[in-house]
């Protein structure tokens, strides 16, 4: 498209570049998928220089034109890219010159490639975010349709991977309802942090022509343009914002990955995984392994990655605008793939899921999962509890040795540890009773997690209205 001596800044050069520092210095082979938000802006931006007398309304129609023209050779594949063209505004700039003459060499005016790189970075961030927040409310409304399914079901409670407590899996499927409601959260605050318009703050000083920045900024979607020029070129924290809460997305999807691979090895048996979202093994015909969760796991650790890469690459940058920040985009748009990919397989999955809730039961109860219970039946008559902490552990190790459950101890053999224990004891010792003494706020009891269903279903009503209303 364009010759190596024949750049669009080369006046005050008397050498072409050197061809190697040209394939170092060009970003034309990442950057140009901006190339809609550089024309939308670019429109925004002549229509700008006509509002101010440096266009009239015929090089205004025809900049317009030339730029609706190009777009739509983008999007049919048709406009061609080289190493030289450098980036991608100066690419679209030499297209529009080819296509209609000097008029094109008017529509940089007032403008600079650092508050338009800028913009484009948020016009793209901006849409991603529309983008992912779809897909989270899918991954939301089928972790809520297990929850709904499951709010009978109980299974082992773990901390520290070893069983604990006995829960409702309704209960544990809305804790990742609130991670992700929390996730949700997140990049909904990026929409606020990509709303302030870079664009007209030219190199960092300004520029020298009274353009209406407000006007370009409302044809854009923006809430405003950025009230200092040295702020406007050299701000990242939007993109800042945008790979931090996909680094926690990602943390999120990889602990339900991670549970998942758990839950569906023989060992656990508690689910299994459609065969849609797992693959076999080149050599044992037996395997079926869940792939997808292991590389949700891989692509958490590339979204963190994205965010320390890019928190480094900010880190010491003096004002305003340095080429350090050309390689912004490498982070953002790995991220913005990363979780286009991953997002929607995570909710088909979740979607798809087969629990076996016969298999949590037992685990549940072929467990010293009530010990808690026991500890806290003791306390209710009158033993302090680190008596009775006590005294139910000697019990568990005993029963260890004896190959015996809680539940099949006699009086007799729980009054040798303690005079406070009685009849009432066998009435501890029930899974279904001992779940649903759980009934503090936030508990796994029956009514609480019932509550916690009826919450979730009103919060996701409004979250897809909100992602409704961003169309």
């Amino acid at each position: 498209m364009s010759d190596t001596e024949d750049k669009l800044w080369s006046g005050r050069f008397r050498q072409p570049p050197n061809e190697l520092f040209q394939q170092l210095n060009a970003s034309i082979m990442f950057d140009w998928r901006l190339a809609p938000y550089d024309i939308e802006g670019s429109i925004a931006h002549a229509r700008a220089l006509m509002g101010a007398g440096v266009l009239t309304d015929e090089e205004f129609t025809a900049i317009e034109d030339g730029l609706r023209k190009i777009m739509g050779e983008f999007l049919q594949g048709d406009l061609r890219f080289d190493v030289a063209d450098e980036d991608i505004h100066s690419a679209i700039e030499m297209r529009l010159i080819e296509l209609i003459g000097d008029t094109g060499k008017k529509l940089h005016t007032a403008r600079s490639r650092n508050d338009q790189v800028a913009t484009d970075l948020c016009l793209y961030i901006r849409d991603q975010v529309k983008q992912h927040l779809s897909d989270l409310v899918a991954l939301l409304s089928a972790l809520l349709g297990q929850a709904d399914a499951g709010v009978e079901a109980v299974m082992p409670g773990y901390t520290h991977l070893q069983r604990a407590q006995p829960v409702l899996l309704a209960h544990h499927l809305l804790a990742y309802f609130e991670m992700f409601s929390r996730d949700f959260v997140r990049l909904w605050r990026v929409l606020d942090a990509v709303a302030v318009m870079p664009l007209g703050a030219g190199a960092l000083a300004g520029v020298n022509y009274q353009v209406n920045r407000e006007a370009v900024a409302s044809e854009l979607g923006f809430a405003r343009p950025g009230a200092n020029s040295m702020d406007d070129v050299s701000n990242r924290d939007f993109a800042l914002d945008y790979l931090g809460a996909a680094s926690s997305l990602g943390v999120h999807m990889s602990r339900l990955a991670a549970e998942l691979l758990l839950w569906s090895s023989a060992e656990f048996g508690f689910v299994e995984i459609s065969d849609a979202f797992t693959s076999g093994s080149s050599i044992m015909p037996q395997k079926k392994n869940a792939d997808a969760c292991e590389l949700m796991r891989a692509k958490a650790v590339k979204l963190e990655a994205n965010h320390q890469g890019m928190t480094n690459l900010m880190t010491g940058l003096p004002l305003a605008y340095n080429k350090d920040l050309q390689e912004d985009k490498l982070y953002v748009f790995d991220t913005a793939d990363t979780l286009g990919v991953t997002l929607p397989v995570a909710a088909e999955m979740v979607r798809t899921l087969a629990f076996d809730h016969q298999a949590m039961r037992a685990a549940a109860w072929d467990s010293f999962a009530l010990a808690t219970d026991v500890a806290d039946y003791l306390v209710e008559r009158g033993v302090p509890f680190r008596d009775s902490h006590r005294i139910v552990g000697e019990l568990v190790r005993w029963c260890i040795d004896e190959g015996k459950t809680l539940a099949e101890l006699t009086l007799e053999e729980l009054r040798e540890r303690s005079d406070s224990f009685d009849d009432g004891y066998f009435e501890i010792v029930d899974l279904d009773a001992a779940v649903a003494r759980k009934l503090s706020y936030g508990g796994t009891a029956a009514g609480r997690v019932n509550a916690q269903l009826d919450g979730a279903r009103t919060r996701l009503k409004g979250l897809v209205q909100t992602v409704d209303e961003l169309d």
